[in-house]
């Protein structure tokens, strides 16, 4: 897809992925704009933009992931600042990853509803429009005012599984919050679902219950939106075996593959784990059972349907 008009436009890269931004750059046969994003003596955030913004269209790329999450949030909205005082015409903010959208609502007394938090902060920097990826609860698009463009990771790992020609294949929801997610990979992959009920006693700790569906002698695909450590994907794994699974595989959107994921993953029954690049893998968690693949390109291509006034929605058709 040709950007028109790509002198009315600046993408800016923050610290968190600049590898994303820069494949995405490439394939708009633009460049990543000049800017230095670091840090004072003192660790504060450091941010100067060393091209003229004024009057255009600002795209950030910045997932909020890893290791360092709060500085990369911090970078993000201090980028936007930056460029909205430097008057910018809009701003978007490319968040493949959204931080902390696992606290979207309160479970109990006392907690606070940190994706909202965020959200609040990111209109009060200046973002005019967010750009996302599989949101842990579809939800959080209503905790802003401003549009989003949520995009689903679901098409292109679909590809890939079309590619491997995999036989008899069930798509495998791992809880019944991950239904629709698994039900739109099932489409893609014309393939029936199955369910993992499960309960979590604690945080970072999940039980299976039972399975809905049928699993027996076919080709099991897992599909969720975040991999942590792993626990509850290699749980459900070990039961979908158990239940007499032939093949087991499994994706995710967001890899962020906290310790000791990795080493879960490569004891456990799963052949190979379909990730994105919504974050990025860092060289000591390559393994060959992880598959990355890119989101550069659906991602460029959602930048140039803004620039260029085109609906977005065609792309998940």
């Amino acid at each position: 897809m040709v950007l028109q008009g790509s002198e009315d436009i600046c993408l800016f890269a923050g610290n968190s992925h600049p590898e994303l931004a820069h494949e995405m750059a490439s394939y708009m046969g633009i460049k990543v704009g000049d800017a230095f994003v670091g840090h004072f003596n003192n660790g504060e955030t450091q941010v100067m933009i060393d091209q003229s913004v004024r009057g255009k269209s600002v795209f950030i790329v910045q997932p909020t992931c890893g290791p360092n999450i709060n500085d990369h949030v911090m970078e993000l909205l201090i980028m936007v600042d930056a460029v909205k005082r430097a008057s910018a015409r809009s701003v978007t903010a490319v968040v493949p990853y959204y931080a902390y959208a696992r606290q979207d609502r309160k479970t109990r007394g006392r907690e606070p509803i940190s994706a909202k938090l965020v959200a609040n902060l990111m209109t009060t920097a200046g973002v005019t429009r967010v750009v996302t990826v599989d949101l842990h609860a579809g939800q959080i698009q209503g905790f802003f005012d401003i549009p989003v463009d949520h995009l689903a990771a679901a098409p292109t790992i679909a590809n890939y599984f079309r590619a491997q020609k995999l036989e008899d294949v069930v798509v495998v929801s791992p809880d019944l919050g991950g239904v629709t997610r698994a039900r739109i990979l099932a489409d893609h992959l014309q393939a029936p679902i199955a369910i993992i009920e499960k309960r979590r006693p604690k945080p970072g700790c999940a039980e299976v219950m039972n399975l809905i569906g049928d699993v027996e002698g076919k080709t099991a695909v897992i599909i969720d939106d975040i991999v942590d450590t792993a626990g509850s994907l290699c749980e459900g794994a070990r039961a979908l075996q158990k239940r007499g699974a032939k093949r087991i595989f499994a994706s995710c959107s967001h890899a962020i593959l906290s310790d000791p994921a990795v080493q879960r993953i490569n004891d456990s029954p799963i052949e190979k784990l379909i990730i994105t690049d919504t974050i990025p893998l860092p060289p000591e968690k390559a393994s060959d059972k992880i598959v990355v693949l890119s989101l550069a390109e659906p991602i460029a291509d959602v930048i140039i349907r803004i620039q260029s006034h085109r609906s977005v929605s065609q792309l998940f058709r």
